[in-house]
Order: structure tokens, then C-alpha cells, then sequence
């Protein structure tokens, strides 16, 4: 293939490092591939493009503080040509819709061969939109659902990119005054989002949005953290070949 005659430039954002350690052992012994940066969440992950402009992003959707869906909205607009390859365990048509509508160009699951993932890599890279196999089946009865019936939007698909970023942080356990600074806007801001959240969701509890976010993927509460309700999803890891392989985390 022409467009691998030189090695293309991989930044890695997950945010659990023994997964972030395998995939880059995984890319580098590929010829065509080098990793030039890693990024444990969304803020890191936009640093790391502003800073290394690489050809591509493999990109988590359950992060700490800054999650993959508004990275992938920031890195677009910050850098169009920057290529979007989402690696995550959601398979749901919720998720698949919401990324590409923020601007990923690719969506491929964490338990996939080494070979699949290489081959959804290239096919991003060669211009072309991807789609895991495993999961167009679910692409398309959401998509013959659609059609044959106007579906009623859910209350999560009621809330702005910027109130699922502020129900993420909530989560996570941040305070009003903290997510602010977070987010460079006033507290009063983040009050009236939070206000809205509630409303849409019809939650009025820091307890009840935690749940609420937990079972929709945003966080998972990870027993330990400093923060208490800090998060991050505990997945398994992709599949690579004989040689190299990612287990999951306990």
C-alpha cells in the first residue's frame, strides 16, 4: 500500500496503562507504525495532538476528567486531518451514533485480533470510514428501527455534549467550583448545566446522577482513587496475536 510507504504517527489515549503498554507493543512491531505519543484522558489526548500532529488517534470513550467523545470533538475542530479511531467496549447504537456524529472516522472494539485492529487502522488511514463487523448488525436494526418508526428521544439523548462533560465530572466526584476552573467558565455556569441535567434526567441527587452516569458508561467507580467517586471503566483488552497479548484489568 502506497499510504504506509513511510510509518504513520499513532497517539494512544487510554486511560488504563497496562492496555496502553500493550497496544504499544502491539503497533510497534508493525513496520508502517510508530507511537509517538500516549494520553491517560481527553485533555492529555488534544495536548498530545496540538503538540505532536499525528496521522492518527486510537481513541478510548470512558476516560477520567475529559472523556473520548468531547476529545474527539476537540481534536476535530483543532486539527480536521487528524484521523479518529475509536477502541472501546461500548457496542451499543447509542454510543456508535454519538461518535461519529462528534467526528470519529473509525469504531472498532477492544476485544478484536491484532489483525482486525490493524486492518481497521490502515482502512482509517487510507480515507475510508470503518465500522467493526461485530457490530453492524446492531447498526443496522437500529438504523430499520428508524425508519419504520420515529423512536422518542431518551433523556441522555436529550443532554448537550457539554452537560454529558459536566455530568461526567459530577461523577467523578468534582465540585461545582472545580469543575469550573476544569472548564474555564464560572461556577454560576456550571450550576445551570447542572440544574439542566436534573431536570432532563429527572435526577435530584449527586448520588442519583453518579448511578445514572455509571449506567451509561461515562464512569466506573474505582474503589481507592483519591477522589472516592473517581472513575474509569474496567475493561478487557484486546486480543493481539500469539506473542503479545493485553489481559484485562481486575
Amino acid at each position: 500500500m502506497e499510504r504506509m510507504s513511510e510509518k504513520s504517527r499513532i497517539v494512544l489515549a487510554e486511560d488504563h496503562t497496562i492496555i496502553r503498554e500493550g497496544l504499544r507493543l502491539l503497533l510497534s512491531s508493525e513496520p508502517y507504525f510508530e507511537v509517538v505519543g500516549e494520553a491517560a484522558d481527553g485533555r492529555e489526548a488534544l495536548a498530545c495532538v496540538e503538540r505532536l500532529t499525528p496521522d492518527i488517534v486510537l481513541m478510548d470513550l470512558s476516560m477520567p476528567r475529559m472523556d473520548g467523545m468531547e476529545a474527539i470533538r476537540q481534536i476535530k475542530k483543532r486539527s480536521p486531518d487528524t484521523k479518529i479511531l475509536v477502541l472501546t467496549v461500548h457496542r451499543n447504537e447509542e454510543y456508535i451514533r454519538a461518535t461519529f456524529q462528534a467526528g470519529a472516522d473509525g469504531y472498532e472494539l477492544k476485544y478484536v485480533s491484532q489483525t482486525d485492529l490493524i486492518r481497521a487502522i490502515k482502512t482509517v488511514l487510507e480515507g475510508a470510514p470503518y465500522l467493526s463487523p461485530a457490530i453492524s448488525q446492531v447498526v443496522l436494526e437500529g438504523y430499520l428501527a428508524g425508519v419504520s418508526s420515529l423512536k422518542p428521544v431518551s433523556s441522555w439523548e436529550m443532554l448537550t455534549a457539554r452537560e454529558r462533560e459536566i455530568l461526567k465530572l459530577i461523577a467523578e466526584g468534582y465540585k461545582n467550583k472545580e469543575i469550573a476552573e476544569l472548564l474555564c467558565v464560572s461556577p454560576k455556569t456550571v450550576a445551570t448545566h447542572r440544574a439542566n441535567i436534573m431536570k432532563k434526567v429527572d435526577l435530584h441527587t449527586a448520588a442519583a446522577l453518579t448511578a445514572y452516569a455509571m449506567e451509561k458508561g461515562l464512569v466506573e467507580q474505582k474503589p481507592g482513587h483519591p477522589r472516592g467517586q473517581e472513575a474509569v471503566i474496567e475493561v478487557p483488552a484486546p486480543c493481539c496475536d500469539s506473542t503479545v497479548r493485553i489481559p484485562p484489568e481486575s
